[in-house]
């Protein structure tokens, strides 16, 4: 495990392996220890592969975490690219680390070679909804385990955070090793419930300049589901990948599955 500083904030990271840089950005209640089934993986195909804990995830000083911000998290993530001097790389992120990796293409295409969003979470704006359809809003559907959290009722904030992430009964059948990581991060749904994430919409992603690969599971819930079907057919280079027995956690689903589409889509010339 390294460090790096980020406007005065100690932020960890792990690297391994030699090669073309492979950006990898976690999603929500977990850490760089998320990508425990992809980095080996990837840094063996010849990436040189860089896993952060965004700002106040485990190990990182989590003083802050009613406070986080997801605009704080890109721009650490920009300071991180520019500073190691790793663009232009490729970037992979998953879920909340999906809608990250997203706006650092939108607003700084050049740090970027190529981009892989793993089922982005967040809700598309207006302008993808057909007439008569609504998307419900993002804060609404993480309010009832923000506040369980926020009243110190961890395992039932949790629970309640994975009935809107894999669905009912989820946070039971995670197995102890991944709930532990949760457990160690469950105070950033706070901060989270107020970061006002703003909806995707149709004219950034149709600016979005990076070949993009869009991996997402057919298991998923339907609000990962709506935004993948979105994104997908509104990216200009993309290209999307379904695995079928996949859920939200589709790189811990199926890790082969995940990693093949990751390197054939890294390899094309």
């Amino acid at each position: 495990m390294q460090h790096f500083s980020i406007k005065g904030y100690d932020m960890a990271f792990i690297t391994e392996g030699e090669g073309l840089p492979l950006l990898l950005i976690h999603g929500s209640l977990y850490d760089y220890r998320y990508w425990a089934p992809q980095i080996e993986a990837l840094a063996a195909a010849g990436f040189r592969v860089i896993a952060p804990s965004l700002r106040y995830y485990w190990p990182n000083d989590a003083s802050g975490a009613a406070w986080l911000s997801i605009e704080e998290h890109i721009e650490d993530m920009v300071a991180f690219i520019t500073a190691l001097d790793l663009g232009p790389i490729d970037l992979l992120g998953h879920s909340r680390g999906g809608y990250i990796a997203f706006r650092i293409a939108e607003r700084r295409p050049a740090l970027l070679r190529r981009l892989v969003l793993a089922e982005p979470a967040g809700v598309l704006g207006e302008c993808f909804i057909a007439p008569g359809e609504a998307m419900p809003n993002y804060t609404a559907l993480i309010a009832d385990s923000v506040a369980k959290v926020a009243n110190g009722e961890i395992e039932a904030g949790l629970a309640s955070f994975y009935d809107y992430a894999l669905g009912p009964g989820s946070w039971a059948r995670l197995g102890e090793p991944r709930q532990s990581i949760c457990r160690d991060n469950a105070r950033t749904l706070i901060g989270q419930g107020q970061e006002g994430r703003v909806p995707y919409t149709r004219a950034a992603a149709e600016a979005l300049r990076p070949r993009t690969l869009l991996i997402d599971g057919a298991l998923a819930e339907a609000p990962f589901r709506c935004v993948a079907y979105g994104l997908a057919r509104t990216i200009p280079q993309v290209t999307r990948v379904t695995l079928p027995g996949a859920a939200h956690l589709l790189n811990w689903d199926d890790a082969a599955g995940f990693n093949a589409a990751v390197l054939e889509f890294l390899r094309a010339p």
